[in-house]
């Protein structure tokens, strides 16, 4: 199947897929405050599990039942929003994952998500190759090794669904 690339998968299992492989690669630095923070302040509590990082739904991946931290899930979700557009900065993340605040009796409002989460994960990308810094426009693009590297996931995750669907 060449030819096949980010934009002809589906996002959830892209996401999924990038996340694991991330998750293999062992390169991607995690902060250590990633088990205690909140994700943005429309959020009440912090995670009040010792696992709260394990997905809901595993994955499976040529055989093996892989557990994608959310620092992953959230690397993979930036490395693909980065994918679709040209230039993505801070801000724009901060939109894209930010949530319903609960307001009590007064009406709910959209609140970004924090800075610091999507500033560390780009940050993350960065340094094992994926993102770079975009000097013309701000923000951060996508380079040519990380392109490559989410073309290939998406290769991949299209053939795992064509031998899904052949033996249904």
């Amino acid at each position: 199947m060449p030819g096949i690339s980010v934009r002809d998968v589906e996002a959830d299992k892209f996401i999924q897929a990038y996340a694991a492989f991330l998750k293999r690669q062992g390169k991607l630095p995690i902060p250590g405050w990633s088990d205690t923070v909140k994700t943005s302040h429309a959020k009440e509590l912090p995670p009040q599990s010792i696992d709260w990082y394990v997905c809901v739904r595993p994955l499976h991946i040529s055989g093996d039942l892989l557990i994608c931290a959310r620092f992953y899930v959230r690397s993979a979700a930036v490395a693909r929003h980065v994918y679709m557009r040209k230039t993505v900065g801070v801000g724009r993340l901060r939109k894209v994952h930010g949530g319903t605040k609960n307001r009590g009796v007064r009406p709910s409002h959209h609140v970004d998500a924090s800075g610091s989460v999507d500033r560390k994960v780009m940050q993350a990308l960065e340094k094992i190759g994926v993102l770079e810094q975009d000097e013309e426009k701000g923000g951060r693009r996508i380079t040519h090794s990380g392109q490559r590297d989410l073309d290939r996931i998406a290769q991949t995750t299209m053939e795992a669904e064509d031998e899904e669907e052949d033996h249904e």
